[in-house]
């Protein structure tokens, strides 16, 4: 599920972030991706290396401190699944 970033500190900067994991619909697929994300940016926060493969297959890879968080993505028809 890719989601539009952009940077807060450099707007012309612009990106995207890249779930991938299995969902039964699209608001639990954007509630997963809220948790992978609070996961990866609580253990960068702390120094830790970010929590790869949940048991239900979700997981980051990467976190960009200054770049908008998914609490942002208020709209779901700016995204596909």
């Amino acid at each position: 599920m890719p989601l539009p970033i952009r940077s807060t500190e450099a707007p012309g900067l612009r990106g995207l972030h890249v779930f991938t994991g299995r969902a039964d619909s699209r608001s639990a697929a954007v509630r997963i991706a809220h948790e992978v994300y609070d996961a990866a940016r609580a253990a960068t926060e702390a120094g830790l290396e970010i929590p790869h493969g949940r048991p239900d297959g979700w997981g980051a890879c990467g976190y960009r401190p200054g770049w908008t968080n998914p609490y942002r993505w208020t709209k779901p028809s700016t995204f596909e699944l």
